[in-house]
């Protein structure tokens, strides 16, 4: 049973510890779009989606009212269009009509963001899946609320380092095709290993092949709350503190459940995951870094960061794990940089800085996440932050991603101004030595010898 003081102590984290439900993803198949003709799928994409996710935006709107719960953002993803146009598009311009079309739709039923102008291609590239690949800058550019991710590598399959390459050039290319808008189309870009198929979080949500032709998945975020959790146990050992953080997580995420059930029986349609991720913005107290403050580090970035982080991760997964039975997507601590204020601070007084960043990501529950880079720095260098950071999430058996801005005209402690909850975030300084002829070697990076499972 619920009693009152339980009810009290979770209006008390709504009202004054930013707790939220971040996001109620719709996730929707698009296989039964395919066709050989491009104006055919065009608009077979478009009634789907007008049709399944019409009443996406009221429903959370209601269940906000009537709980009293805040529902930030309505979101929908999709099959990877790679797959969806590979039947009719023959040129770039070819899937920027897609694009077009999904951005149409997103704001038709009144989605703040559309994931899914995605490609798998973690072991090989089909020629329809590069053509994707390099219609991303264009389709960016073009459209306002369509994300676009690339898995490019996985414990099972390794690494695929022509994709690697590929990506490098790409973000460049997208920096460029948007640089009037501080480079926002990187912004909406994510190069990821071992990509989920059920993410509800931008930009690199995608409705895999394996799910359901329509799903709700919801992730909920409680920075805010674990920290204030945290101020009564200050000084404590850490059996008190891991279990505070469990059972913070366990009462986050039984408001997610509680949001993602009401959905899907409003919406029809079945319940996916619910991803427990501590998903911070740039609001005074909503951030993971001040977290880790809190636990005792003076900076993110000071000596026992990553000792921190894995400890923060570990327990939120199991205080969530006991609050629902289908935890699913990314389920861990985020860590980008310009939409967590703690961050952004640890990074201008010098405490955090990218190889920090880059080891913290190690026990994490994503990558390298919405940091600023000189607008010079090389593709071949962009490439090789991927490389690092997909072998992370190889070798660990994990998610990583890497989404990157490079800030053309903007160079080490210049600020880039995204807005809204991206936030801004200081340009970080790259290390300028070469790994041009590691880049350019063709081919891919095996997996490692713990893949093999059968």
């Amino acid at each position: 049973m619920i009693n009152m003081f339980e009810v009290n102590e979770t209006n008390e984290m709504i009202e004054k510890e930013n707790l939220d439900v971040r996001t109620i993803t719709m996730g929707i198949s698009l296989l039964d779009c395919i066709d050989s003709d491009l104006n055919k799928v065009c608009d077979n994409i478009y009634k789907k989606i007008t049709g399944k996710a019409k009443n996406l935006v009221n429903v959370g709107e209601e269940i906000s009212r009537e709980y009293g719960i805040p529902i930030v953002n309505k979101r929908i993803s999709v099959t990877p269009i790679s797959l969806i146009g590979a039947a009719a598009c023959e040129s770039i311009d070819d899937y920027v009509k897609i694009a077009k079309t999904l951005d149409k739709a997103a704001k038709e039923v009144g989605v703040n963001l559309l994931g899914g102008f995605s490609a798998l291609v973690s072991k090989g590239m089909t020629p329809k899946e590069e053509l994707l690949i390099r219609s991303i800058p264009k389709a960016l550019a073009e459209t306002e609320r369509v994300c676009s991710s690339v898995n490019v590598g996985s414990t099972k399959t390794g690494i695929n380092m022509d994709a690697v390459r590929l990506m490098g050039e790409i973000i460049k290319e997208t920096a460029e095709l948007t640089k009037e808008n501080d480079c926002a189309g990187c912004m909406k870009l994510v190069v990821f290993c071992n990509a989920p198929d059920d993410n509800p979080f931008m930009a690199g949500a995608f409705h895999g092949v394996t799910e359901a032709d329509c799903v709700i998945n919801v992730g909920v975020s409680g920075p805010g709350v674990v920290k204030t959790a945290l101020e009564k146990v200050r000084g404590k050992n850490f059996e008190e503190l891991c279990e505070t953080i469990k059972k913070t997580a366990f009462k986050v995420t039984r408001v997610g459940q509680l949001v993602a059930k009401e959905a899907s029986k409003a919406l029809d349609v079945p319940f996916g995951i619910v991803d427990l991720s501590l998903a911070p913005t740039p609001a005074i107290g909503d951030s993971v870094a001040d977290i880790l403050c809190e636990i005792g580090l003076e900076y993110a970035g000071a000596p026992g960061t990553t000792a921190a982080l894995a400890l923060l991760n570990d327990q939120v997964k199991k205080g969530g794990v006991m609050a629902s039975s289908y935890v699913g997507g990314l389920s861990g601590a985020f860590i980008p940089v310009s939409e967590d204020q703690g961050m952004i601070n640890a990074v201008t007084k010098g405490a955090l800085t990218l190889e920090k960043l880059e080891a913290m990501t190690c026990v994490c529950s994503v990558g390298l996440d919405m940091i600023a880079i000189p607008g010079d720095t090389k593709a071949t260098s962009i490439s090789g932050i991927i490389a690092d950071e997909m072998a992370i999430g190889m070798v660990n058996q994990k998610t990583t991603a890497v989404r990157l801005i490079p800030a053309l005209g903007k160079d080490v402690g210049d600020v880039v101004e995204f807005g809204g909850l991206f936030g801004y975030a200081p340009v970080m300084p790259v290390n300028k030595f070469s790994c041009d002829d590691f880049i350019n070697r063709k081919g891919r990076i095996p997996a490692p010898i713990h893949s093999f499972k059968n």
